[in-house]
Formats: structure tokens, sequence, C-alpha cells
């Protein structure tokens, strides 16, 4: 088989997600990602899951279309588009028949993938295991084994941190302070000082904990639970960064990338 011709279904459309369905959009691959009606992304503009608000979106040049059923996926691809549909439960699998599966919902468990569901399964992160849930696991904790491909065993255990930029982990998240709905007033590319009002949540005040940019906010108007995820600032401020694939969404796609051609080219 022709690697340029294999069909890609990426269970979710967030920012890893993105980042490996760019990766293989660019290598001439025929990719669909499956969302959920309401995406909560929070870095939106490097999130194909956006799409499903605005029937389209562009990361880095390649542009996913809101698509409706396997045929509209076909028109997409000829057009040289990725396709997007919202379809939770993945049966979108049983008409287009993908050649290989990738779990990139990140919800740190499996909610259902398994190895028979296309030649070749990849789960990201923590929740599957290689050889039994999935083909190949791909490590996405950073440091030394991020990107790594494992054909037997588990990624690493989370750590609950977010990654370390300018020397900030926790204080760079934003987080709910109640459930509700989330009211921006900040945008994405904003900069901010420490103590800023970034957003509202039922009257409850969204306060930037350190001065930077912010690279992600929550789209106004979407339901929130307390301690959400509903934004994150980046102290190193470079607007570039607020719409560009991270180093971390990159090295995982090439960890992707690299068991695919490994699995085909076998």
């Amino acid at each position: 088989m022709s690697v340029k011709n294999l069909r890609v279904l990426i269970r979710g459309g967030g920012e890893l997600a993105s980042a490996v369905a760019c990766r293989l959009a660019e290598s001439h691959f025929k990719v669909i990602m499956t969302e959920v009606p309401r995406p909560q992304a929070v870095r939106r503009n490097v999130s194909f899951c956006e799409a499903v608000y605005e029937g389209r979106k562009t990361v880095e040049g390649k542009t996913a279309r809101l698509v409706g059923s396997a045929g509209e996926a076909r028109v997409a691809w000829k057009a040289g588009e990725l396709a997007i549909i919202v379809d939770p439960d993945t049966t979108i699998r049983s008409e287009l028949k993908p050649d290989v599966e990738i779990d990139a919902i990140i919800a740190k468990k499996n909610l259902g993938t398994r190895m028979s569901d296309a030649e070749l399964v990849i789960g990201l992160g923590i929740g599957f295991k290689a050889g039994k849930d999935v083909h190949v696991v791909i490590e996405t904790n950073r440091g030394h084994n991020l990107g790594r491909v494992m054909r037997e065993g588990i990624a690493e255990a989370d750590t609950g941190d977010p990654g370390n930029i300018g020397g900030y982990t926790t204080e760079r998240v934003m987080r709910a302070p109640s459930d509700g709905v989330f009211k921006a007033v900040k945008k994405i590319g904003d900069m901010v000082k420490a103590g800023d009002i970034v957003a509202y949540v039922e009257g409850k005040p969204v306060k930037a904990a350190i001065p930077g940019i912010i690279r992600g906010l929550l789209r106004d108007g979407t339901p929130v639970t307390k301690g959400l995820k509903a934004g994150d600032v980046d102290p190193r401020g470079n607007k570039e960064y607020c719409y560009t694939i991270s180093d971390k969404g990159r090295t995982i796609s090439g960890g992707v990338l690299e068991a695919i051609l490994a699995h085909f080219n076998a």
C-alpha cells in the first residue's frame, strides 16, 4: 500500500490532535478528526476543533473543513483539506474504514479505543497499554522521552503540572473559579499583567497570575465547571507562539509519523 493513500482517523481535534493532523496532512495522508458537539479547546488558534463552530479552521497553512458524512470527507480530501466531523462515538469509522486510528482525546483514560479499530491504532499519553489497547503508545510527558514510540507498556504517569515556560508552571494556567458560563473580556494575543482580569464566570473574575501574553483562552460563552482550565499565559510574550504549534506538539506528531512509516514501510 502507498502511504500517500492512507486514511487516518484522529479522535479529538484539540491542540495535540491538531499538531498530529497538521504533520500527517503535510505528509499527504487523508485525515479526518472526530469531535464532540461543543469542544472546549484553550489554544483555539492551533486547534482544528474550532471548525465545529466556524465551518473551517486553518492551522499553519492546513485547513480543516467541517463535514457531515463520509462522502463530504472525501470531497474535502479531494480539495486538499482535512475533514472534521461531530461524531463523539466515532461511528464514521465503519464507513471510512481507516488504515490508522489515533486516540488524541488526551482524556488520561481509554474511552473505548481498541486494537481492532484499524490496522494500526495509536494512543497518545496515559490510559493505553501498547500491545493490549493499542499497537503503539506515544509518550506525551515533557522531558527526555517526549514523543517516544512505545510498542509495549504504558506512558509515564501524569505529573499534574503544566510544562515549565520561563520559570513558571501552574502559575501560567487560569482556571474557572466556579461552575457557570465563561465570559471573556480579553482575547488571545493580548498582553496582560499579574492581576489583570481576563474573564468572568458568573460574576467571579478569572485573573492572570503572571505577566505575559494570552496564548490560549476558552471561547466566550463556553459552559464551565469549577477548576476547568480556561486559559494560559505565556511569559515570553511572543505573539507568534499564539498562532503556531508548540514544540511539544511537533515532537509528539513526529513520533506518530515515525510509528506510521515504520508500520507501513516494513
